[in-house]
């Protein structure tokens, strides 16, 4: 809890396979990945996909955003599905509403695009929403694949800020990966995969 990993390396080594384990998405062949005490391949799908809404916040490198939700709406999500993050929300807040608006203006997201829909929002500022989504009601893990591709500098080191001070606050463990090894140095440890190297016949 409330550990920050910088996970680094070249492409195709596995740094985004390794997320998808980390939540769930895929199981291990060999092995076992435990989140908070529950071994991923002891539970169903629909356990599986309980559990990581319960305790994940991930903020996916394409965003995954619903097209058909707002961007509002779209923060709220996880709320929607899990009463767990629901309560954690609103306690922060006084209503996860509210707190998925308090996210929202930290991100640096104008009031006015609140209501709009993701497709309307230019890519790094759905990077933002995704962001904004994952740390509503205060995730036991927050995984983050690439989050700030698409930032220039200063909002990348913005964001962070951001990122890295809600996740203490909230005693939430942060796996962050990247090919930006310049924010690498704020992390608490730094993991450097290898490069894997395939045999093609």
């Amino acid at each position: 809890a409330g550990e920050t990993v910088f996970v680094h390396g070249p492409s195709g080594c596995g740094k985004s396979s390794l997320l998808a384990l980390l939540a769930g998405v895929l199981l291990p062949q060999q092995g076992q990945v435990v989140l908070a005490g529950r071994d991923w391949q002891s539970l169903s799908r629909s356990g599986r996909d309980h559990w990581r809404v319960e305790h994940v916040g991930y903020i996916f490198q394409q965003f995954n955003l619903l097209p058909y939700l707002s961007v509002r709406d779209n923060v709220l999500l996880p709320c929607r599905f899990s009463a767990t993050r629901r309560a954690a929300a609103a306690a922060r807040g006084g209503s996860a509403e509210a707190q998925a608006e308090h996210w929202l203006a930290a991100m640096g997201l104008a009031r006015e695009l609140w209501q709009r829909t993701p497709g309307t929002l230019s890519v790094g500022q759905q990077q933002r929403v995704a962001a904004a989504r994952a740390l509503i009601g205060a995730p036991a893990l927050v995984i983050a694949d690439e989050p700030t591709s698409a930032l220039d500098e200063d909002l990348r080191n913005a964001f962070v800020d951001l990122l890295l001070d809600a996740c203490a606050q909230a005693r939430s463990a942060l796996v962050f990966v990247s090919h930006d090894r310049r924010i690498a140095e704020r992390f608490g440890r730094q993991v450097a995969l290898p490069q894997i190297n395939r045999v093609v016949h």
